[in-house]
């Protein structure tokens, strides 16, 4: 039984050498995205509407946003033209993966997107969940609005209504389908405040004309990051981590996306930064 249980072993170390001697010979065969761009002379970059990350002007025709200028910046470095291919955060890991794009700026690195595209290590840039609220209101921490009277608007089942929920025993909590209608009860002053993570609530606030973007303490933070497709080469992500880095480090990255908030019509010291040691 003991040499039958060795045989069993055995065959099954044979088996899984075998599974990974395939996967990484597949992976070795897929072709090399950092060749492919020089080959081709363009980097594509994915891009969905979503300011202040991509912006789409239909009166130029034009596309800006911090994916814009950081995909730019890339292209010219690597002296090749770029390329804007539209796809949705939905369909931008698959986008990836069938070699429509070779970029996705502003893509969290999750588990799961990680068993299908590559991340660099390094962070693009942070943000952190924030809270749109009455311009009267004195917010320091999360315990200024943790008071009887106090009405806040969250998204139901997600990260900001959990946090919340557990933070704001005092509240009285307003939890809705969507973003969208969480922000709409603000707009139409059914609450006091609405908790979102802080780049969306830059266009929602410009849309509405009021309110004041607050990161409560202690913050909560989240990273995000830049998908790429994954191949056996490796040099493209790579590339990339050391550019991000770069534009990170020297207050690049915080720069670009400070002058997209000034063309679209925000003053940057209204509204965190996305360089966390600027918060």
């Amino acid at each position: 039984m003991i040499r039958q249980f060795g045989k069993m072993i055995g065959a099954g170390i044979i088996a899984l050498a075998a599974t990974i001697g395939l996967n990484a010979a597949a992976q070795a065969q897929q072709p090399s995205t950092w060749n492919a761009i020089q080959e081709r002379d363009t980097l594509r970059i994915g891009v969905t509407q979503a300011p202040p990350w991509y912006f789409f002007n239909p009166a130029t025709g034009a596309w800006s946003g911090l994916g814009i200028s950081i995909g730019s910046a890339m292209a010219e470095t690597l002296g090749v033209d770029v390329a804007f291919v539209e796809v949705t955060w939905g369909t931008a890991v698959s986008a990836l993966q069938a070699d429509q794009i070779d970029i996705m700026f502003v893509l969290d690195a999750t588990p799961a997107r990680a068993m299908a595209v590559d991340f660099p290590p390094q962070p693009l840039l942070y943000y952190a969940l924030a809270v749109l609220a009455d311009d009267d209101l004195t917010i320091e921490t999360w315990d200024d609005l943790n008071q009887p009277g106090i009405k806040i608007a969250v998204t139901q089942g997600t990260t900001m209504d959990s946090y919340v929920s557990a933070r704001l025993t005092q509240t009285e909590i307003l939890r809705f389908p969507s973003n969208g209608e969480a922000v709409a009860a603000f707009q139409s002053r059914r609450v006091n405040a609405v908790s979102l993570f802080h780049p969306p609530l830059i266009a929602m606030r410009q849309r509405i004309g009021r309110g004041q973007i607050v990161l409560p303490e202690p913050i909560r933070q989240s990273a995000s990051s830049a998908g790429v497709r994954r191949d056996g080469d490796g040099r493209w992500r790579d590339w990339v981590n050391t550019a991000i880095s770069y534009y990170y480090q020297t207050g690049q990255t915080q720069v670009w996306y400070e002058e997209f908030l000034i063309e679209f019509g925000v003053d940057p010291a209204s509204v965190p930064a996305i360089r966390r040691e600027n918060w």
